[in-house]
């Protein structure tokens, strides 16, 4: 599949770092580097545009190599950009580290996963069918 987007960054366009990746790395756009404190969270902005078919989208989600090394993610994971959005793509940053963290131009703050998506129509009712795992959910299964 082939999507249209438009770069006003100096930076390469998104690209995936390997054969096998899911998602295209995106970097920040900025004049200027941005410190992040400890528990402080920044709209980064990336300088790209894209043009998603009806029937996709795309995923903004944390670099698991920023997560682990900095302490730094993406908040809104998955952020999602719909078919119809136009505007630029921006990434919600948060540092869950205890130190300061400063946000480079340049540096590849996230990455982007292009998904199918489909429209659903919601049916009201005043049952729906019963399983074996019931209304069991956040953690019901145990640590093991």
């Amino acid at each position: 599949m082939k999507i249209k987007i438009i770069n006003t960054s100096s930076n390469p366009l998104p690209e995936y770092a390997t054969s096998g990746s899911s998602g295209m790395d995106i970097r920040a756009n900025i004049q200027q580097p941005i410190t992040l404190q400890p528990l402080e969270r920044a709209l980064i902005p990336t300088g790209l545009f894209v043009e998603i078919p009806v029937g996709y989208e795309a995923q903004i989600r944390p670099r698991s190599g920023l997560a682990i090394q900095q302490g730094i993610t993406c908040l809104n994971t998955p952020g999602t950009i719909d078919a119809d959005y136009r505007g630029e793509i921006k990434v919600i940053l948060i540092n869950l580290s205890n130190e300061k963290v400063n946000i480079e131009h340049g540096e590849r703050i996230a990455q982007m996963v292009f998904t199918k998506v489909e429209q659903v129509q919601l049916i009201a009712v005043t049952t729906i069918n019963k399983t074996e795992r019931g209304e069991g959910g956040f953690g019901h299964t145990g640590k093991q």
